[in-house]
C-alpha cells in the first residue's frame, strides 16, 4: 500500500503596525513586499493591529491604516475587519491567549518573575554609570536583584499572593552561540551573553511586542516574516523565544530601509517638508493636518510601482507596471540589503506612465476630487480636457492647471509673454482675431486663416500665434493652439480678444 503524503506550501505573510499613527511610506513598502509575495505565492496576506501599547495609541490609526491599504489596492485576506480561522487579530484582543502562553515558559524555566522596580533598577544604571559600564539585566546581575531566581519560593509566592507589581522576563541563556538566518541577509551569528533578559510581560499584564509577536505569528501560522530593518536587532532574542517553546521558526526577511533624499538616515516626515512631498499615502485628519501622497497628486498605482523598486527591481526594460505584474514578477530572494534614497522625481516618472495609462474618466474623479473649481465642469467636457493635456502631467493634481484655460478666462496676463507680443501692430492683429471669429462658422481651420492674413499684411507667423495663444491662455503655454481654438468654440476666442484688446495693453 503506498502513502500518500500531502506537504502544505500554503505561505502566511502579516504586516503588523501599531496605531501610534498614520501609516508611512516605510510600512506601505512592508505591506507591499509582503502583500506580493503572498500572492505571487497563492498564500494569504493577514493584517494584525499590534495595538498592546495603550499609552502610544493614536485614535483613527487603525481606519487610516486600513484605508491606506485599501487606496493602493492592498486588501487583506484576513484582518480585524476580515475574520478568519485565527483571530482575534488585534492584539489587545488575545490577553488570554498570552496568558497561557507566559505560564508555558515560566513553567518550563525559560522565563522567570522578576519584583524589581523603576527606582531600584534606576539606581543599579547610575552605579553602572559611574564605573563607566552599562547595567544590563542578564546572567551576571540577575541573581543580585529581585526576582524568582534569587528568592525563595515561599518569598515568590508571597508577593504574588499580594500581586505585588511584577514583570516576566525572559531567561537568556549564558554564553550560546545563536546562529540566526535571512533570506535577504543571508547568516550570521551572536552570542547570548550580549543580550538582555528582556521583559516579555508587563506589571499591567499586557506582552511586550517581542513576544506577543513571537506567539501571534506562531498561532496565525505565519511562514514567513517579512518586516522593516529596524527589527533586525531583535532576530536573536526572536529565534531563542520559538527554540524555548520549542516551535519551528518561521522564515525571516528583513527590507532595506528607506532613506532620505540626501541618503542619510531614514525617510522622515521633516525630510519631506524640507523637500516639499509627504511621506504618507494619503491625507490624515489629527491634531495635526497631514498631506498624503493622495492630496499631492500621485495614484495608488504610481506610488506603488515606484515603492516596489525601492530595494527590488522588475525585470530590465519594465516601466509602468501593474499590481498584477508587479506580482507576477516578484522575488523575495532578489530583494537586495542596501538601503535605497527616496527619489521624488522617480516617482513623479512612474505615475506620469500611470496617468498616461489611465482612462480620462478615471482621471476626472481624480481632477474634481482636487479641485473644486473642476467640480463645476461637465463631465464629458472634462474627461476631452484631460486627454488633451495629460502627456504633459507628473502629477494628477497638475492636470486641471494645465486645462484651466479651457474652460476659465485668463485671469491675467504674464509679463514676459507680454513683452513679446508688444510690437506694432499688436491691436491690429486683435482686430482681426475678432473679425475672423464674426465673419467665419469654421473654427477648425481659424488659425490657418489668421496666417493667410498676416502674410497679406506683412506679420510673420510667429508673431500672429503668440498673440493668439496669450490671449486665449494668458502666457506662451498650452497645448496646440488649433486646438485650444477648436475646443473652447469661436464665441470665446472672440470675447477674450475684446477683454485683452480693450486692457490696452
Amino acid at each position: 500500500m503506498i502513502k500518500i503524503i500531502f506537504i502544505n506550501t500554503l505561505r502566511r505573510v502579516r504586516f503588523a503596525p501599531s496605531p501610534t499613527g498614520p501609516l508611512h511610506i516605510g510600512g506601505l513598502r512592508t505591506a507591499l513586499f509582503n502583500y506580493l509575495f503572498a500572492k505571487k505565492t497563492g498564500g494569504s496576506f493577514i493584517l494584525r493591529i499590534e495595538d498592546t501599547d495603550r499609552k502610544r495609541e493614536v485614535a483613527g490609526t487603525e481606519k487610516y491604516i486600513v484605508d491606506a491599504l485599501n487606496w493602493c489596492g492592498i486588501f487583506p485576506d484576513e484582518s480585524p475587519g476580515t475574520e478568519g480561522a485565527f483571530g482575534p487579530y488585534r492584539q489587545s484582543e488575545r490577553n488570554h491567549i498570552y496568558s497561557k502562553e507566559i505560564r508555558r515558559l515560566v513553567e518550563s524555566g525559560h522565563a522567570y518573575y522578576a519584583f524589581d522596580s523603576e527606582e531600584e533598577l534606576a539606581s543599579c544604571r547610575k552605579e553602572c554609570e559611574k564605573r563607566g559600564e552599562t547595567f544590563i539585566y542578564n546572567y551576571e546581575s540577575r541573581l543580585a536583584l529581585k526576582n524568582s531566581l534569587s528568592m525563595s519560593k515561599g518569598e515568590v509566592a508571597g508577593l504574588l499572593k499580594k500581586s505585588k507589581g511584577h514583570v516576566i522576563r525572559f531567561l537568556v541563556p549564558k554564553n550560546k552561540n545563536i546562529k540566526t538566518v535571512d533570506v535577504i541577509r543571508g547568516e550570521s551569528n551572536i552570542n547570548s551573553s550580549l543580550l538582555d533578559d528582556k521583559v516579555l510581560m508587563k506589571a499591567d499584564g499586557t506582552p511586550t511586542y517581542h513576544f506577543a509577536n513571537v506567539v501571534d505569528d506562531h498561532l496565525m501560522k505565519i511562514t514567513h516574516v517579512i518586516r522593516g530593518e529596524e527589527w533586525l536587532p531583535s532576530l536573536a532574542l526572536h529565534f531563542l523565544l520559538y527554540d524555548a517553546f520549542g516551535w519551528k521558526r518561521p522564515s525571516f526577511a528583513h527590507l532595506p530601509l528607506i532613506l532620505n533624499p540626501n541618503g542619510k538616515g531614514k525617510l522622515s516626515k521633516r525630510s519631506g517638508e524640507k523637500g516639499g512631498f509627504p511621506v504618507f499615502p494619503i491625507g490624515w485628519e489629527g491634531e495635526t493636518k497631514l498631506t498624503g501622497f493622495k492630496e499631492y497628486g500621485i495614484l495608488p498605482a504610481g506610488l506603488v510601482n515606484y515603492l516596489a523598486t525601492i530595494g527590488w527591481s522588475p525585470k530590465e526594460g519594465s516601466e509602468a507596471l501593474s499590481l498584477a505584474e508587479l506580482i507576477e514578477m516578484f522575488q523575495l530572494k532578489s530583494v537586495v540589503s542596501a538601503g535605497a534614497n527616496f527619489d521624488l522625481e522617480k516617482l513623479k516618472w512612474y505615475n506620469h506612465k500611470h496617468i498616461q495609462e489611465a482612462s480620462n474618466e478615471f482621471l476626472v474623479d481624480k481632477i474634481q476630487d482636487l479641485d473644486i473649481s473642476a467640480q463645476k465642469i461637465e463631465r464629458k467636457q472634462l474627461a476631452e480636457a484631460t486627454g488633451m493635456v495629460k502627456e504633459r502631467a507628473n502629477t494628477v493634481s497638475e492636470l486641471w492647471g494645465l486645462m484651466e484655460y479651457l474652460f476659465l478666462d485668463p485671469k491675467g496676463y504674464d509679463e514676459k509673454s507680454l513683452k513679446k507680443i508688444k510690437k506694432d501692430g499688436l491691436d491690429k492683429i486683435c482686430s482681426e482675431i475678432i473679425s475672423l471669429c464674426e465673419n467665419t462658422n469654421d473654427p477648425g481651420g481659424f488659425i490657418d486663416s489668421l496666417k493667410i492674413w498676416g502674410e497679406k499684411n506683412s506679420f510673420g507667423a510667429g508673431q500672429i500665434m503668440m498673440t493668439a495663444r496669450t490671449i486665449l491662455v494668458g502666457g506662451l503655454k498650452g497645448i496646440d493652439l488649433q486646438k485650444i481654438i477648436s475646443f473652447v468654440g469661436l464665441e470665446v476666442v472672440s470675447k477674450r480678444a475684446v477683454t485683452f484688446s480693450e486692457m490696452n495693453i
